[in-house]
Formats: structure tokens, sequence, C-alpha cells
């Protein structure tokens, strides 16, 4: 049930994109949207509980915003409702809107903002022309506080959106990483298995790096995407790979570098995991033929990971290893191909680790 100081509004608008980000501003800001595509819509919805206020594209399918505009303002009980009209038209569609009734005219392209503090201006308990008048007369510390309450909005608006922006980036690398693993028939649920054996590393050997770095799990989740340009017929062959086609298939960490180049999300850790996940610690490994400190950390801790869930998962040519004689390859690679910090991690959330890989057996 709301309360009196709640504030909701009706946004009737034909684009759902635009809706999306509207919806998104305002909640951030604890205002509650109910939205209409039409105006026959945001009549049927008016008729119920009313908003605090309506904030309608001028056009609109069916009834026109002008039309609906002019219908509220007929009707007693909506009557004296705060009404905001959005218009990317001329000079003559921004008049009629006037025309029709409305509180204020906002032109787009316009800022989500500005229409933020519009609506909470036309909703003030004192209303619109005190809060305009207050602005003018309020004295240096009192506009100060004025400043302030927006500048809150401002930025309790950009975290709701770029939460939103971050699940939604979220989604694509899960969605991603399912694409490459029904690609990748050996793979199955290996990236999610060497992310979740990779965080258990890292909050082992450095429990901070996620949370500096949220890029780093995507990372560890995309670390093979680059196979998505090897040849099926390398990927899903049933048996050892001869010396050219193991040379193109170690040409994925790269390609997956190109690829997540670019994506703020992934800058730093995460990118690097992608590119350095095969070194070795003896300079081994490709592609770059890096040894010990010169790997990055969270590549160090990643190759083990990855090589756990090879060693501990079904492969054409043979079928999983026990647990413990992986724990034993491990150990014995330490100060080789295993960088001996990241095997004594190893040791100390092993069991962890280990109930992952049970519980993936028995999902499977």
């Amino acid at each position: 049930m709301r309360t009196p100081n709640d504030l909701r509004i009706l946004l009737v608008d034909d684009e759902p994109a635009l809706r999306e980000l509207l919806r998104v501003t305002f909640e951030g800001a604890s205002i509650d949207v109910t939205e209409a595509e039409s105006g026959e819509e945001a009549l049927a919805l008016l008729g119920g509980d009313l908003p605090d206020a309506v904030v309608l594209d001028l056009r609109l399918p069916g009834i026109g915003g002008a039309d609906l505009c002019q219908r509220l303002r007929r009707d007693e009980a909506t009557r004296n409702l705060p009404i905001v009209v959005l218009s990317g038209g001329d000079s003559d569609e921004l008049e009629r809107a006037c025309k029709a009734g409305a509180d204020e005219v906002i032109g787009k392209p316009f800022s989500p903002l500005e229409l933020l503090f519009l609506v909470e201006r036309l909703t003030n308990r004192e209303g619109p022309m005190m809060r305009t008048h207050l602005r003018e007369v309020l004295d240096g510390d009192e506009q100060l506080l004025l400043y302030a309450q927006d500048l809150r909005h401002l930025i309790e608006v950009e975290r709701a959106q770029r939460l939103l922006i971050a699940n939604a980036f979220k989604a694509t690398v899960s969605a991603l990483a399912g694409a490459l693993e029904s690609k990748d028939l050996h793979s199955g649920q290996h990236s999610h298995r060497v992310r979740a054996y990779a965080m258990c590393l890292i909050q082992e050997i450095d429990p901070g790096a996620p949370d500096r770095d949220p890029g780093l799990e995507h990372g560890f989740l995309l670390h093979d995407v680059g196979k998505i340009g090897i040849p099926d017929a390398i990927l899903r062959k049933r048996g050892h790979l001869n010396h050219a086609e193991r040379q193109r298939m170690q040409t994925h960490t790269v390609i997956g570098e190109r690829m997540l180049t670019g994506i703020p999300f992934l800058e730093g850790e995460g990118l690097r995991v992608v590119r350095s996940h095969h070194e070795r610690w003896d300079g081994g490994g490709y592609p770059d033929g890096l040894s010990a400190y010169e790997i990055p950390l969270t590549a160090r801790v990643f190759a083990v990971a990855d090589s756990l869930d090879a060693m501990t998962s079904n492969r054409p040519y043979r079928r999983a290893l026990p647990w413990e004689a992986a724990h034993d390859e491990i150990l014995a690679q330490s100060g080789q191909q295993f960088d001996p910090e990241v095997v004594e991690a190893f040791l100390g959330c092993e069991e962890r680790m280990r109930e992952t890989h049970a519980a993936s057996v028995a999902a499977a």
C-alpha cells in the first residue's frame, strides 16, 4: 500500500527503449513508474488509483498525446493532475501541447535527469511556482542544499543505470559462454567450473581482488572465448592434435583478447586472463613465453584452475582422472608448470573446489 510520501508517475510512450531509460531514471530516485504504450491504455490505468503525475509523448498511436491531455483536463478526477509532455516536433507541435493543457513541455532530445527534476518540482506539495520562487530568493547555504539534493539524485540514478547495464552484461557473458560450450563439445560446464575454482584460489591469495576488479570474474568465465574463431574440425577432433592443428588452437588466446579489447567491464585483469592463461611458470607456455612473475597473478591462478578441470573431466581420448591423481599432478608441477604460491593456495581451498566438482558431476 502506498504511503502519503510515495511518488508514482504514469509514463505513456510507445517506444520501449525510451520507457526503459526513463523507468530506470525514476526508480533510481525511488519513484514508482507505471507504463502505458498508448493513450487508450493510459486512460484505462487512470480509471483506478491516480498517479501523482503523467509523463506522455505527444505522438502516440490511437489517441494522440494532445487529445489525451485535453481529455484529462476535462475530467474532474484528473483535471489538476500534473502533466509533462515529451515532444520531438516543431514549434507548432509544442504550442499545441501547451494549449492542450500540459504543465510543461520538453523537446526531444532531453536529459532524463532534467525530466526527473521537473516532475519532482511539479509534484512538490508547495507547488511548482513556490519552488521556482524559492530558488530565486534562497540565501547561499540553502541554495547549496538544493544543489546537493540534485547531486544526490544524480548519483542514485547513475548507480541504478550502471547496475542495469552490469546485469545485462553479466547475462550476455553467460550466454556467450554457453554458446561457446555448445560449439566445443568437450567442455560441458567447463567455463563455469573453472570460474568457481579460480575464484576460490584468488580469494585464498588476495581476498580483495574480485572487489577491486569486477571484470576479473568475467575474464575467468570467458577465458576460452577465442575458440569461437577456431575451426570445428580442430575444436571437435577426437584425438590428439598434430603440430599445425595445435599451433592453430593456440591462437585462441590472442583471438579472445582481440575480441574483448575495448569492453570496459573486462579491461584489466579479466583481459590478462584471456591472453595469458596458458603461460607456464617455467616459460614453456604461450602465446608470449612468459615465465614466473612476468605472468599476471590472475593468469597463474587460472592455469591451476584450468588444468584441474581438464584432468578431472572426460575427454574424447581418455576418461576423467580421479581427483586424487589431479591433486598429485598439481603438486608435482609446482615450480614447473605452476606458481608454487598458487599451488599452496590450492591446498588451502581444495575442499571447497572438490565440493564444486562433486556438485557439477551430480548435476550432469
